[in-house]
């Protein structure tokens, strides 16, 4: 049987319009209604359509993974809307609009990307990239009480009820990851030695924890080498020469910028140290990081994965694949195959809101949150085997299980071994 990780732990680029639109009452005050006894809609939402907010990077070093954050979504629901749009619980028809906004991944852009959402009277808001990023405006958004949902980050704070009413998390939550591939090498039963390069961040040390509390008490697992670098970076040229020199046969890479991966890749074989790798979900594709980072000349490179590769045959023979792409292409300015997994996460994302949509049975952002928080056995589209979208467990984002993939050369195949 196929390994399952489960976690424990818990301006505006305006895109293609995919029309809907919201408007709300509070979670936990009052409930407004309208002369007929109703609940009032919160802002956002019309009887014909209802618009949901995205901040992500669409420039810049993170811009590829970005793009696609939105693009899923996009080409999701302009096939929705083609098709006449979504019946909501409520008995209402609406169309969704998608609007985007670039933050470059600065966190401070992201803040007032949020701010002119609300000015522009979104319903809801999320789907796109990036931990710090989507921190800077948790709190905003639960001031304000608007939905900041299935969000691209693994940060567990945006899967905690307690703590962060208003959000959910869509991936794999870091620790989750981390945890995974901890398991799996040390149940390999051989010995490792272990080098760890991480973001010196939420999001490194989420990873490096979740590895951590896997090895603990593993007697073949020896960590010999940890080191961190900014996100800001323009170079990691000097911990790779450090990390080189320990005699790790293990790397655990924990890094979220695209060109400083593909740059390590590179200069890990430039100093002749070839060991395993491991690399976060978001920064482990084929096309855009291994091929020209040169990852074929490692002996494994291993990932965490919850959903199918846009790249894969199997995929694009499918009549759900083949759907996808034609969605890309007619609503978005993906060219081709894209060569980040977001856009395929994206589609899952919007997908969940569908269900969302479907369930909720007043026209509020609290009825929104209550359908979104209540979604368990969904068969969403392209998820893999033994990985599955269940909002209902507190701490726990949308995507609850994982499995571990290794690098074949051009794709990744599902392993339960590590070797």
């Amino acid at each position: 049987m196929r390994k399952r990780y489960r976690g424990v732990i818990g301006v505006a680029a305006m895109a293609s319009a995919v029309a809907l639109v919201v408007t709300g009452c509070t979670r936990g005050g009052d409930t407004n209604t309208g002369e007929d006894g109703e609940a009032a809609a919160s802002p956002g939402i019309t009887d014909d359509s209802i618009t949901f907010g995205i901040t992500s990077p669409l420039t810049g070093p993170t811009a590829g993974p970005g793009n696609c954050t939105v693009d899923g979504a996009l080409a999701y629901f302009g096939a929705k809307n083609a098709e006449g749009g979504i019946e909501f619980g409520d008995g209402k028809t609406r169309t969704v609009e998608i609007k985007a906004y670039d933050d470059t991944y600065d966190p401070q852009k992201a803040l007032a990307n949020f701010q002119q959402m609300v000015a522009e009277g979104v319903f809801a808001a999320g789907i796109g990239l990036g931990t710090p990023t989507n921190r800077a405006w948790r709190d905003a958004a639960i001031d304000e009480e608007i939905p900041q949902v299935l969000v691209m980050t693994g940060d567990p704070l945006f899967s905690n009820r307690e703590e962060s009413p208003w959000q959910l998390g869509l991936v794999a939550t870091y620790p989750q990851e981390g945890e995974a591939f901890g398991q799996l090498l040390a149940d390999s039963g051989e010995e490792h030695k272990v080098a760890i390069l991480s973001q010196n961040d939420d999001y490194g040390e989420g990873y490096v924890e979740g590895f951590k509390n896997a090895v603990e008490g593993a007697d073949n697992i020896e960590i010999v080498g940890e080191l961190t670098y900014e996100a800001t970076d323009t170079s990691v040229d000097g911990q790779l020469t450090e990390l080189a020199a320990s005699g790790a046969d293990v790397f655990f890479n924990a890094m979220s910028i695209t060109p400083l991966v593909i740059s390590a890749l590179q200069k890990a074989q430039q100093l002749g140290w070839n060991p395993s790798w491991f690399l976060p979900s978001n920064t482990s594709s084929p096309t855009a990081i291994l091929e020209p980072g040169g990852g074929a000349a490692f002996p494994g490179i291993y990932t965490v994965a919850f959903s199918e590769a846009a790249a894969s045959p199997a995929f694009q023979e499918s009549e759900e694949g083949q759907a996808f792409m034609a969605a890309l292409g007619e609503y978005t300015n993906q060219d081709g195959i894209p060569g980040f997994p977001h856009c395929v996460w994206s589609w899952i994302g919007a997908a969940t809101l569908e269900q969302a949509f479907q369930n909720m049975e007043e026209p509020t952002r609290e009825s929104f949150m209550d359908a979104l928080l209540n979604i368990s056995d969904f068969d969403a589209p392209f998820m893999l085997p033994g990985a599955e979208i269940d909002t209902t467990i507190d701490g726990i984002p949308a995507v609850s299980t994982v499995v571990v993939q290794k690098y074949n050369g051009k794709g990744y195949d599902t392993v339960e071994n590590f070797g």
